[in-house]
């Protein structure tokens, strides 16, 4: 497209598309989030300036891992996290703000055990509006997912999807969004949705909860967080800026 040109960042879309801290209000991510960084018109880049070596996935690790225990697996999670949220020169993209053990850790748990969900059959295709309706729990979706996207890879490019270039990541990560990929028991336009979600939720929860790391997402946006009061800020006739507080911070 033209516009792809424009010098327009991630941060600019989250602005206009309506995004709250924690959730997406609306808007897609493709032409939005994915490919778009200020400096390079349109293509992100992995961990600021890539030169074919996979970005730092060591730059956020609260915890260390809960769920997945194949190294492939959650470095290509990691990968299409920084995909849809890749760092610029205005901050961290996923990987750094700790979005892939964010993920890590919420499958590991209630979310991905669907556990406050009715996961009893029978099972029919709905409506878009009708939420979830898989017989899959959120955990063996991602799973699924992670090995579709390696597939994609391997027959596309004849490459690991860690190898890609961020292009053909991207390319590979809308096919999913278009439901152009076949999976198993739920679409992959739902899978693509949930990783999106996750994404941002990560990107903004707070980080007690293992993303959003150094409270980064919050700085990017200006959000103050969890703050026990502003009493002593009220009166001021002046902007105050406020420096962001977690709830871990409260304890």
């Amino acid at each position: 497209m033209a516009d792809e040109k424009k010098d327009v960042s991630r941060r600019d879309f989250l602005k206009t598309a309506g995004v709250a801290t924690g959730a997406l209000v609306g808007g897609g991510v493709i032409g939005g989030l994915i490919g778009y960084n200020a400096k390079d018109g349109g293509n992100a880049t992995k961990d600021g300036e890539r030169s074919g070596g996979r970005a730092d996935q060591s730059a956020g690790s609260p915890g260390g891992r809960m769920f997945f225990t194949n190294d492939h697996d959650f470095n290509v999670l990691s990968e299409a996290t920084e995909r849809i949220f890749p760092e610029d020169d205005l901050g961290p993209g996923a990987i750094k703000l700790g979005v892939p053990y964010f993920i890590d850790h919420q499958l590991a748990g209630a979310y991905g055990n669907n556990e406050k969900e009715y996961m009893q059959g029978p099972f029919y295709g709905g409506e878009v509006t009708q939420g979830y309706q898989s017989r899959l729990r959120r955990k063996e979706i991602f799973l699924q997912g992670i090995k579709k996207m390696e597939q994609e890879a391997k027959s596309r490019f004849d490459k690991d999807f860690t190898d890609l270039e961020g292009d053909q990541m991207d390319e590979i990560i809308t096919a999913f969004q278009k439901d152009e990929v076949e999976m198993e028991g739920v679409t992959a336009g739902f899978f693509f949705r949930l990783l999106r979600s996750a994404v941002l939720e990560g990107a903004y929860s707070d980080p007690m909860y293992g993303g959003n790391v150094g409270m980064e997402g919050w700085k990017m946006k200006n959000f103050p967080g969890h703050q026990a009061s502003y009493i002593d800020k009220i009166d001021s006739k002046e902007f105050v800026e406020i420096d962001p507080q977690s709830l871990g911070g409260h304890h």
